[in-house]
């Protein structure tokens, strides 16, 4: 979970490419949404609303 919260916050286009992984992603984001800014948040949960969903279905 360190690793992903390091790679949303500070990776590149293709870090985020190679490192992530879809499913995994959704099922941390509920709790890797408190570990990073609210900015980085707000753009990842703007970007792809099924993480949105993902920490609204977790709360």
């Amino acid at each position: 979970m360190s690793y992903y919260r390091i790679v949303l916050a500070e990776g590149q286009h293709d870090d985020l490419i190679r490192y992530l992984n879809h499913d995994l992603l959704l099922g941390l984001w509920p709790t890797l949404r408190t570990l990073v800014s609210r900015d980085v948040r707000a753009v990842w949960e703007s970007s792809f609303g099924e993480l949105a969903h993902s920490a609204q279905a977790a709360a």
